[in-house]
């Protein structure tokens, strides 16, 4: 049975991939997050812990951590030091599997006009604490997957496409489906991908930011 640590797991994308591994024989999932009440209905699965606790918090990720096989990080907010806190509590802990969700634009890769959006609509801080914490975890010893997806969207259809770092980002958009079934293809077979930074985005959206505007302004 191999062991799965999900942080940040209310988050969109991570509640996908709980659902698609629920019940699995295969997966031990440990389930963190801020307010453990909102996945109460999780708790009655024989595969399924879950755990009130904050990544701001060392030492509980390092007593959390410790027995894990592979931690996917579903997080938002102060990711450098998250990113800090996570990569340290995995090396205390000799668990080596790492999967990082974050968006497009870590090395400035996404072609204009919709690299401009990027780095403008983030906003220049978080995009550069992003990038700080991808060099922290890019630097460690760990056997990481950094996932760089292009804007998300609840559509129900998984269609992607990957790119490779070094490479220029392709399309626009991508489903959190999507991005899920990549999560799920990383954690069956990590090795497969492991020390390699993705960009993930649905095939033929480039030039497809006046979608994205139009999605925004009916928010």
């Amino acid at each position: 049975m191999k062991k799965v640590l999900i942080l940040g797991a209310y988050g969109k994308i991570a509640r996908i991939v709980e659902k698609r591994l629920l019940d699995n024989p295969n997966y031990q999932l440990t389930l963190v997050l801020r307010h453990a009440n909102r996945l109460n209905s999780l708790k009655n699965h024989d595969n399924v812990t879950v755990i009130e606790g904050d990544v701001s918090d060392k030492d509980f990720l390092t007593k959390i951590i410790a027995g894990q096989d592979i931690v996917y990080a579903n997080l938002n907010g102060q990711m450098e030091q998250w990113a800090q806190n996570i990569v340290f509590a995995m090396q205390q802990n000799s668990v080596t599997q790492l999967i990082w969700i974050t968006g497009s634009g870590l090395y400035h890769e996404v072609p204009d006009p919709f690299g401009s959006w990027v780095e403008n609509y983030v906003g220049h801080a978080s995009k550069e604490d992003t990038r700080r914490a991808a060099k922290i975890i890019e630097n460690s010893q760990l056997s990481y997957t950094i996932i760089r997806a292009a804007y998300m969207t609840d559509d129900a259809e998984v269609n992607y496409e990957l790119t490779e770092k070094g490479e220029t980002f392709k399309g626009t958009m991508i489903s959190r489906s999507s991005i899920a079934d990549f999560v799920i293809k990383i954690i069956d077979d990590p090795n497969k991908y492991q020390r390699e930074s993705f960009g993930i985005s649905k095939p033929g959206t480039d030039g497809m930011l006046h979608r994205i505007r139009e999605i925004e302004h009916d928010l």
